[in-house]
């Protein structure tokens, strides 16, 4: 790439259904000149997530056409007018889905990063990143998993998943089960990441699958898929048990079907918990999260659990990817250079 060139993904089009290549555009400008109060950032990893499906149908809040696209990336100073970034400083911030960005400390989510020694600059959009502490905040505010609990997490083998999965055995989980959808994943779970039981759910109905996986129950479950994933922990959920909804992947792409399950009135014959979980409601808890995770990743215990394409220009591959089952872990894309 040309070292006075800028490049981003802007979104040219509305997706019907699942987005595709054509939806997308690649543009390129000059290297932006930071404004005073502002420092200009090379990005060097990009997140692409499942919920930026639903914010390019536009809408309040929603992607705008035409502009370059925006996500969770980490990227270092290359030049400052802020008196709080300094030239060599990491950040993390929210600019993503292109090569160079102006931030201002303190503004739209970006912080400079600790810099923990020994661990990978993969685990600050991972385990250490907004995936990652929306598992911790799940798990630790809304659900409060006690030692000893039983875990069922939907799209186990994702970002969310994955860091859930960790947190979960940290905190003292008994036993963890998720769903995920392939064999392959499936043997990920239980075979790298250490999950107790796993199952495909295209093998058959999921509230069968998790009864079998859990004939016990469980009493907690983290929620990344809604429909028919959150109908069967409904029903395999002990009394007073408690869901902490994060996503619901199986409507993102068009698919209109109802979020509410059929067996939802069981919330109340079982006295269970439900809510949802919004990682920007938990960002005062970074620094909990960091120490609490940090050691584990230094000794080796737990990994950052990343998919890592390489190159600016398969951005929108790496995002279409998602939606075929590409990722094990936290999709991520690394900018050359």
């Amino acid at each position: 790439m040309n070292r006075n060139t800028a490049y981003a993904v802007h979104q040219s089009a509305r997706p019907t259904g699942l987005p595709s290549p054509t939806d997308f555009t690649y543009v390129a400008h000059p290297v932006p000149e930071p404004a005073p109060g502002t420092a200009l950032v090379a990005n060097l990893l990009l997140s692409v997530d499942p919920y930026h499906r639903g914010l390019m149908d536009g809408g309040e809040g929603g992607f705008e056409l035409n502009a370059p696209l925006e996500g969770r990336s980490v990227g270092r100073v290359i030049a400052s007018r802020d008196p709080g970034l300094a030239e060599g400083d990491l950040v993390f911030h929210r600019e993503g889905w292109r090569t160079h960005a102006l931030v201002t400390l303190g503004l739209g989510g970006t912080r400079k990063l600790r810099g923990h020694e020994g661990v990978p600059l993969e685990a600050y959009l991972s385990v250490l990143g907004g995936t990652g502490l929306t598992a911790y905040a799940a798990l630790t505010r809304t659900a409060g998993l006690r030692p000893g609990e039983d875990l069922y997490v939907s799209a186990a083998a994702g970002g969310v998943g994955t860091a859930t999965g960790h947190i979960a055995r940290l905190l003292g989980a008994r036993r963890i089960i998720g769903s995920a959808g392939s064999a392959a994943k499936v043997r990920h779970l239980t075979e790298v990441l250490g999950f107790d039981a796993a199952f495909d759910y295209h093998d058959g109905p999921v509230g069968e699958q998790l009864a079998k996986a859990a004939p016990g129950g469980i009493d907690v479950y983290v929620d990344n898929v809604g429909g028919d994933h959150l109908e069967g922990a409904i029903d395999v959920l002990r009394e007073y048990g408690r869901i902490a909804w994060v996503g619901a992947v199986s409507t993102y792409n068009g698919d209109r079907s109802p979020a509410a399950p059929r067996n939802l009135f069981e919330v109340v014959h079982k006295s269970l918990r439900l809510e949802g979980v919004l990682v920007r409601h938990h960002t005062n808890l970074q620094d909990e999260l960091e120490d609490f995770l940090v050691p584990h990743l230094r000794s080796g215990r737990i990994g950052t659990d990343t998919t890592v394409v390489q190159g600016f220009d398969r951005t929108v591959d790496a995002f279409l990817g998602l939606f075929r089952g590409a990722n094990f872990g936290k999709m991520l894309v690394r900018i050359d250079g």
